[in-house]
């Protein structure tokens, strides 16, 4: 399929580690927050060497693998997100379908410059495995890691335990030439505010999931990125609001986890379904749109949620191997 050129120049990595696993195997409904907090705390423990100390104290911060990866915190100088003490992370959690009851696969999108720190990642992802995830400690044992070569749609083995990482480099996903219209089916909750409010299947705009995706791709780019998103933002975030939905089947899924950061339930339900638009006055977000299918969008992406994909069907049957999965 012919691709067309993006504005967008941030390089990715989509990882798939396959486990094997118990066939009675009992997850939470979204397990990628359980996830979250192992990968976090199998990370620290390997790559931490000032203990009893916090991050931001630590003389190692901003150096560290660990705070990178897990809270990365803004650049001295950053003239963006001045007022925060992180900004989002360089990875994407994705939770896969089960395909056999012997196997499972944890989806992980390593973003710009955290691809330097894979042996890291998959050291991390593999130890928290063995020690078990959820409440339930459900023990996997890593069999393999998987890299989507983005040029070619095909998924190559780059490490089994005890032998070579051999990885490709990362990329920027080719996009395809924006066809008459697209359907977007929303997989995990999609959370998001407008003006303080939450964004119901009622009152979401097409204008909603763009301004999201815009605010993250640029804070991403700028700070994991070689280089910032130098595009029109007040132009395109006023023209997305001229997209009209042309047909949606959406509705609200309820979901509550609990922070052991901050003590707290955390109310993290948001829109699933799907949604057509459709028209040539697509073609600027349509770049937009492709990545954000492995980046995600709305609170909570880090961990899986806000996770869609362009449907097959209005894409002229393209096979799920040329996508995110």
């Amino acid at each position: 399929m012919p691709e067309i050129r993006s504005p967008i120049s941030l390089r990715i990595m989509p990882l798939r580690f396959v486990f094997d696993a118990p066939a009675r195997l009992e997850m939470p409904d979204y397990p990628g927050s359980a996830w979250r907090g192992a990968f976090g705390h199998a990370l620290k423990q390997a790559v931490c060497v000032i203990r009893g100390i916090e991050c931001e104290d630590c003389l190692l911060y901003r150096s560290c693998v660990y705070p990178y990866l897990f809270k990365t915190p803004p650049r001295l100088g950053s003239a963006k997100m001045t007022r925060y003490q992180t900004v989002p992370v360089p990875y994407v959690l994705t939770i896969e379908p089960r395909l056999s009851a012997d196997e499972y696969v944890l989806g992980i999108t390593l973003v710009g410059e955290a691809q330097r720190h894979l042996p890291y990642v998959v050291h991390a992802i593999q130890r928290s495995g063995e020690r078990g995830i959820g409440s339930k400690q459900q023990k996997l044992i890593l069999r393999e890691v998987r890299q989507l070569v983005l040029e070619t749609g095909i998924w190559n083995g780059i490490y089994r335990p005890h032998e070579p990482l051999a990885a490709e480099p990362p990329g920027c996903p080719g996009v395809p030439e924006l066809p008459a219209a697209i359907g977007i089916e929303i997989l995990t909750p999609l959370r998001l505010r407008r003006a303080g409010h939450l964004v119901t299947p009622d009152t979401f705009r097409f204008r909603d999931l763009f301004g999201a995706l815009l605010r993250r791709v640029s804070m991403l780019t700028y700070f994991h990125g070689a280089s910032a998103l130098e595009t029109d933002f007040a132009g395109l975030t006023q023209a997305s609001g001229q997209i009209e939905i042309v047909a949606k089947d959406l509705r609200f899924k309820d979901w509550t986890r609990y922070s052991s950061r901050q003590k707290a339930e955390m109310q993290m339900g948001g829109i699933v379904g799907r949604f057509q638009v459709q028209g040539k006055e697509l073609e600027p977000f349509w770049p937009y749109l492709w990545l954000g299918q492995w980046i995600h969008a709305g609170k909570g992406a880090t961990m899986g949620l806000g996770h869609y994909r362009i449907a097959p069907a209005t894409l002229q049957e393209q096979s799920d191997a040329d996508g995110p999965g």
